[in-house]
């Protein structure tokens, strides 16, 4: 069968990659022997060429803890993160759209597979290139505290962005997806895209960390004390946080008038944030006259992610996105 020149070139781009993927950190590592059929995967991008800045003044040892004890169903959470990347899932045939996903996980870890590996293998399947973001996390002593998960998320879009070619996507059609307390990171990034949060390394800090469209889902946003995450809360800002300190990191109180579409979704019965988090951040999205879709739920709880949406009316929510994203300049 012979091979059309389309297809020689993305094999050239794949191979070099793969060559230029060895030289990366791996993702993080199993605990446990995973579930067969799912694949992991073996491409990353190195946030920081010389080291994240502002590193603890201890060492950080990064350890994955796996919490399911079914065998078929892996559920780890990694925390100790001193080098943060991207775990990168191509799809078959790419659509030139991108997706940066930040998983959650209460800022005391960030969860690998329930809001990251899954989601991004449903992505992949349609068509998008996924990045799913191991973020540093605020709490374990980087000097740029509060604002450390975001120059992470700031430095991954502008990555893609500069890779784009070689990544096969589309500059100008990268988005953000986060959950939890990583929808926190969502909406700080789509409020603080161009926020100074961190020294520029290299050319691709030239480029724009605003994603083309937000999705923060049942997310952690306000750092008010009356509807905030107490625990995303106190790993961010510290136990006796201020007034400004509270304000500078509630996204809903620093949207710019060219912030990016947002897609929001919260279940109503969430017991652990608040559904009042993603009602502010409407509110001041449409304050500002951004355009923002929003699906509440009756029920679905905290976190269900894909796996835990099974059966519930809920479990339509990543087709609701995907019919939003039409909409947008994601496509």
């Amino acid at each position: 069968m012979g091979i059309d020149r389309r297809s020689l070139i993305v094999s050239s781009l794949v191979a070099g990659l793969a060559v230029r993927a060895e030289a990366q950190t791996p993702p993080p590592l199993a605990a446990k022997a995973l579930p067969p059929g799912l694949p992991q995967p073996f491409e990353t991008i190195d946030l920081w060429p010389q080291g994240a800045p502002g590193a603890p003044s201890h060492a950080l040892t990064e350890t994955v803890d796996e919490r399911s004890t079914d065998p078929l169903v892996s559920d780890r959470a990694v925390y100790g993160i001193s080098r943060s990347r991207m775990a990168v899932f191509r799809p078959d045939r790419p659509n030139g759209g991108a997706v940066l996903l930040m998983p959650g996980g209460g800022y005391r870890w960030v969860v690998v597979d329930k809001e990251g590996y899954e989601m991004a293998r449903w992505l992949a399947g349609r068509g998008f290139t996924a990045f799913v973001l191991f973020y540093r996390l605020p709490g374990e002593g980087w000097a740029s505290g509060p604002d450390t998960p975001l120059a992470d998320a700031q430095r991954a879009m502008r990555l893609i962005r500069h890779r784009a070619r070689d990544l096969a996507i589309d500059p100008e059609r990268v988005a953000a997806m986060g959950f939890s307390a990583g929808g926190h990171v969502c909406s700080d990034l789509a409020a603080r895209f161009a926020a100074p949060v961190y020294k520029p390394v290299d050319a691709a800090d030239r480029l724009s960390a605003k994603p083309c469209s937000a999705a923060p889902i049942y997310p952690v946003v306000s750092m008010d004390s009356a509807i905030a995450h107490s625990g995303s809360r106190r790993l961010l800002l510290g136990s006796a946080p201020t007034p400004a300190l509270e304000i500078a990191h509630s996204p809903e109180r620093n949207i710019p008038a060219d912030a990016p579409p947002h897609f929001l979704l919260h279940a109503e019965d969430d017991d652990v944030v608040p559904v009042e988090n993603s009602l502010r951040l409407r509110a001041a999205l449409k304050a500002r006259g951004i355009p923002v879709e929003t699906h509440l739920f009756l029920s679905g709880g905290h976190g269900f992610g894909l796996r835990k949406a099974v059966g519930k009316p809920v479990e339509v929510w990543p087709d609701l996105w995907r019919a939003w994203a039409r909409t947008t300049v994601l496509g």
